[in-house]
């Protein structure tokens, strides 16, 4: 029995969309093939980026016509070129080889909704999301819902549900979005009722959410993005794939589902069947790297302009600025108040997304200062009392355990952080220019746009008398490149800003 099951799955993936078994069942082989996370248009060390993706998806649909081309949140920013054109190029690159679905996620509104909203008019494709409404519980228009579609005979109900932190962690306007895990699982149990054969999570959440959308059995498969990590799992009721980050890994999913019939009803089950694609053994499609050949001469002519040089190793990668005093991040937030005059300089890490190490001695370009800051964010200064800048500081250590990009790198000031202890009462000896903070002094704050206006959760920088004029500053990347190309040398180090208990 054994080997007569192995050789139908191999006929099945070989040949097969629709066979009937020697039981007499119909099976039916779909592919769900999830994406998510995809910033940028080039690859990266030979593996990634739009064209070797839109090459899998094309031979994906070519292999298996009941195939499902899905996308699970971030895409418009960021990236360099989107600096530039607020994402045109991923719905340009995503256009060539459409989606079926596609679900936004909190990076979809960096630019602010109305950039969303028009870039979801340019694209060919669906987008969804049952979460997100306008202000007054309305739907948003050209946003759709729960999708249903006849694959192979199957009756595939799709599951669109945003990221419900993404008003904390972007700038979504007025719009409003329902909980991620409770809205999604009421709309899976009602695509059952409804008759669906396969129900599957197209969501954008963080990997608890994931866990919590298992645990709730109304999916048979969930593809989830925003962890930036590659992962499969079955726990014999769903299959689950976190899709990774800029298309270098991809796992699509083969459901092998066997339709029958038993006591004059109809019968669905199903085996699933992970595969796993590194994208470097991928070649690129043709029309999808000529336009990303285009965007490269483009930027390179622009960026590639050196400014300055370090002496010592820059560390910005995302486990460093978002969980520890990082070499970048002072290199940022030193830039930031040396622009400015300010007394102190706050920049969230999260907006920090170079995501590498410049080795002692690199040369550094406007290039390099973009891709680690590329949301357009301007700098800010505001007038606050010492006890708002407390609050900001332990909001920005609120969830460091959790990798958030809220964690505060500094400039200007130093701190003592216990990450054992609650939330709210992590901060301790706050020193601003070798004096204590003082609850009723006011100090003068360069921070970036989207932390002012509450982002990463920081509504403590509210309230303040703006010293700057808001959108007719300077952008932080600006003032970043004025910084080194002054010093012509740059030397950042970690040298206590930030002293962690226990470490």
């Amino acid at each position: 029995m054994f080997v007569f099951r192995k050789s139908l799955i191999s006929m099945l993936l070989t040949a097969g969309c629709v066979v009937a078994t020697p039981l007499g069942a119909e099976t039916v082989k779909l592919t769900l093939l999830g994406v998510g996370d995809v910033y940028n248009f080039e690859e990266e060390d030979g593996r990634g980026g739009f064209a070797r993706l839109n090459a899998v998806a094309l031979a994906e649909r070519a292999a298996n016509p009941n195939t499902l081309y899905l996308f699970d949140g971030d895409m418009l920013s960021p990236s360099l070129q989107s600096g530039f054109d607020k994402g045109q190029n991923t719905i340009e690159f995503t256009n060539l080889v459409p989606f079926d679905l596609a679900v936004p996620g909190n990076h979809e509104f960096d630019f602010g909704p109305e950039n969303f909203i028009e870039k979801m008019k340019a694209s060919k494709y669906p987008w969804a999301a049952i979460n997100i409404t306008n202000a007054d519980g309305s739907p948003v228009e050209g946003l759709g819902g729960v999708m249903v579609k006849e694959v192979g005979g199957l009756k595939v109900a799709l599951i669109p549900v945003a990221q419900d932190t993404s008003p904390e962690v972007s700038s979504t306007g007025s719009l409003k979005f329902l909980p991620t895990v409770e809205t999604g699982v009421a709309a899976a149990k009602k695509a059952r009722e409804d008759g669906a054969d396969i129900v599957v999570g197209v969501v954008q959440t963080y990997m608890d959410n994931d866990r919590a959308l298992m645990a709730s059995k109304a999916f048979d498969v969930i593809l989830s993005g925003d962890d930036h990590s590659y992962a499969t799992a079955y726990d014999g009721v769903t299959a689950y794939v976190e899709t990774g980050v800029d298309g270098q890994y991809l796992s699509p999913v083969d459901l092998l589902v066997e339709v029958g019939e038993k006591d004059g009803k109809r019968t669905i089950s199903w085996t699933p069947i992970f595969r796993f694609i590194d994208t470097a053994t991928v070649e690129p499609h043709p029309q999808s790297k000529a336009l990303a050949d285009k965007y490269l001469a483009s930027l390179d002519e622009t960026l590639n302009v050196e400014i300055g040089t370090t002496e010592t190793e820059i560390d910005s990668r995302r486990n460093i600025v978002r969980a520890v005093e990082a070499t970048m991040g002072n290199l940022i937030a030193d830039g930031m108040r040396d622009a400015t005059g300010a007394d102190i300089a706050i920049m969230n890490g999260g907006g920090i997304r170079g995501d590498r190490v410049y080795e002692a001695g690199a040369k550094l370009t406007r290039r390099d200062i973009l891709a680690e800051l590329p949301f357009g964010n301007v700098t800010v200064v505001t007038e606050l009392p010492g006890s708002q800048i407390l609050l900001a500081l332990e909001n920005g250590v609120s969830q460091v355990e959790k990798g958030a990009g809220r964690f505060p790198q500094v400039s200007g000031l130093t701190f003592t952080l216990d990450p054992s202890a609650p939330a709210g009462s992590r901060v301790s000896e706050v020193m601003v220019d070798g004096a204590a903070l003082e609850a009723d002094k006011v100090y003068k704050v360069a921070v970036n746009d989207f932390i002012l206006g509450g982002g990463d959760g920081y509504d403590a920088l509210g309230g303040g008398r703006i010293v700057t004029d808001g959108p007719t500053s300077s952008l932080v990347a600006n003032d970043v490149m004025a910084y080194v190309e002054k010093l012509g040398t740059v030397k950042p180090v970690v040298e206590g800003r930030i002293k962690i208990l226990g470490q």
